[in-house]
């Protein structure tokens, strides 16, 4: 059981590196996009590459920083039920989830994006758009990484889970415990 908490550690550990590495090209992408702007509404000129520079810096940020948002649990997430559910139960419920829902996922996106990817280094794609960006093919490839990342997060969920259900949780990586906030409170004495 160790073993297994060590492997969610060092997952967790090389999402919170590219996710907290990959969010700070959000400040590239607010300064690209500001001087575009500038450049285009002040100065009347403008540069296909610099318009393709800040959607391809968005589209490679978001695809790295998908399993550091779920290693952070900012997800999208209806929690009704789950919020105020006991340890055990998340538990049960992320394994299921991840089982049942993120893995075909992940595995859908490799499949069908691998034929995509490759067709795209096997001719170094650029933008299709003339003076636009060299290099398509190096963000075309964060959809295999996007991929990568969020099934490795799915593992490390999983030992979470297994770790939780098994009674093994102080096992669990600081980084992945449930938080005692979802925990349903006890009722204090003298309330009604």
């Amino acid at each position: 059981m160790r073993f297994l908490a060590g492997v969610a550690a060092v997952i967790c550990a090389l999402n919170n590196i590219i996710g907290k590495t990959f969010a700070w090209l959000s400040l590239g992408i607010v300064a690209v996009c500001f001087t575009v702007v500038v450049q285009r509404y002040v100065f009347a000129i403008s540069y296909v590459w610099m318009q393709d520079l800040y959607i391809w810096l968005n589209g490679a940020m978001f695809t790295a920083v998908a399993g550091f948002a779920l290693l952070r649990d900012d997800h999208v997430r209806v929690d009704i039920f789950y919020r105020p559910a006991k340890v055990r139960t998340r538990a049960l419920t992320d394994l299921l989830g991840v089982v049942l829902f993120l893995f075909p996922f992940s595995w859908v996106v490799y499949v069908y994006s691998m034929p995509f990817v490759l067709r795209s280094w096997s001719y170094t794609e650029a933008s299709a758009n003339v003076g636009g960006m060299p290099g398509l093919f190096i963000l075309k490839s964060f959809v295999i990484l996007f991929a990568a990342l969020i099934a490795l997060q799915g593992v490390a969920m999983i030992i979470r889970s297994v770790l939780v259900i098994t009674g093994n949780e102080q096992l669990v990586p600081k980084r992945m415990q449930y938080s005692e906030d979802m925990a349903p409170s006890a009722p204090t004495k003298g309330a009604v």
